[in-house]
């Protein structure tokens, strides 16, 4: 049987209550990983790059 891979983990940014992280998958995927409490919300590559665009979007908006 193939020894399964685990895959590299890196945090981008952390908080006392949020994280985010990225994955480096044993396929050669990058995931992204958003950690708020007890939800977690996953993202491939593609969606990571459009939910930047949206949050820079809003901060832009704010400021």
């Amino acid at each position: 049987m193939a020894e399964e891979r685990e895959p590299i983990t890196t945090t981008l940014a952390e908080t006392e209550n949020y994280m985010a992280w990225r994955a480096e998958e044993p396929d050669g995927e990058t995931t992204y990983h958003l950690e708020f409490n007890d939800v977690t919300l996953h993202f491939f590559s593609e969606e990571w790059q459009e939910f930047i665009k949206l949050a820079q979007s809003v901060l832009d908006e704010e400021a």
